[in-house]
């Protein structure tokens, strides 16, 4: 594939005063500054309607038009970077079955590079390597279907690593999971050597896999920093609706 700009020293995210209004008038972020540098994992945490999706939505140009600047490893997201906007953010859906659609696990790796010229033995290590990352080599001959939910979500992982991401997002990766695929999941997750924004409501996994946390409510920033300091400030927590399950401590975990 071909190599990207060297960003050494470049944030992986960069978003500044970023506000966005729907066409139906229904204001969505107010103003938004994030930075997320190079190698940190991230959680994006908030209520539902908080504007979360409408940020990710941002980061690849799905959704362009508001206030405010977005760039991915200094490269800002507009009309004439999309492309390379759109190989840099490499978004992992909540329900696998969005993302594979091809006859065989080989395949719906491959989709990407091929579709971005990679051709023959280039190609085939590429999708090797990604498919080692999530555990998954074995498989590459199995039509997803046949694989368990966990299988299918670490190969959907994989179809964005085959395009060397610089920004892995996750939206709500622990759904839907047994306790044996969270938990491997988890490890893969952990290293992985790409920057990572976890979108979730499983506040015990973004506590697992994520140092810093950062809570979107009502379109604005209203908590940033280290995660078990997030999780374990009450006042802040209930002011923007988010509960920890039962019996869950913060602070009991290492």
């Amino acid at each position: 594939m071909t190599a990207s700009p060297d960003v050494r020293g470049t944030a992986s995210l960069d978003v500044r005063g970023l506000a966005y209004a729907y066409p139906d008038g229904h204001q969505a972020l107010f103003g938004v500054d994030l930075t997320v540098e190079r190698g940190e994992r991230v959680a994006l945490l908030g209520p539902n309607g908080a504007g979360k999706t409408t940020l990710v939505l941002h980061l690849n140009g799905i959704l362009t038009g508001g206030a405010g600047t977005v760039a991915v490893a200094g490269l800002p997201v507009e009309k004439r970077n999309l492309a390379e906007i759109r190989r840099r953010v490499g978004i992992v859906f909540q329900d696998p079955d969005d993302q594979l659609f091809m006859p065989t696990v080989r395949e719906d790796v491959a989709f990407g590079p091929a579709a971005s010229g990679v051709r023959g033995a280039e190609l085939e290590a590429v999708v090797r390597t990604a498919l080692t990352r999530v555990g998954m080599e074995e498989f590459a001959d199995r039509p997803p279907h046949h694989l368990s939910f966990g299988q299918r979500r670490r190969v959907a992982v994989a179809t964005v690593l085959a395009m060397e991401p610089e920004i892995l997002v996750l939206d709500e990766p622990s759904s839907n999971l047994d306790p044996a695929s969270r938990r491997e999941l988890a490890d893969i997750l952990r290293s992985l050597d790409v920057t990572v924004l976890m979108v979730t409501h499983d506040l015990p996994y973004a506590l697992e896999l994520c140092p810093r946390s950062v809570i979107l409510s009502d379109g604005v920033i209203a908590g940033d920093g280290p995660t078990a300091k997030i999780l374990a400030d009450t006042e802040l927590m209930e002011r923007n609706r988010l509960e920890l399950p039962f019996g869950f401590v913060p602070q009991s975990v290492a």
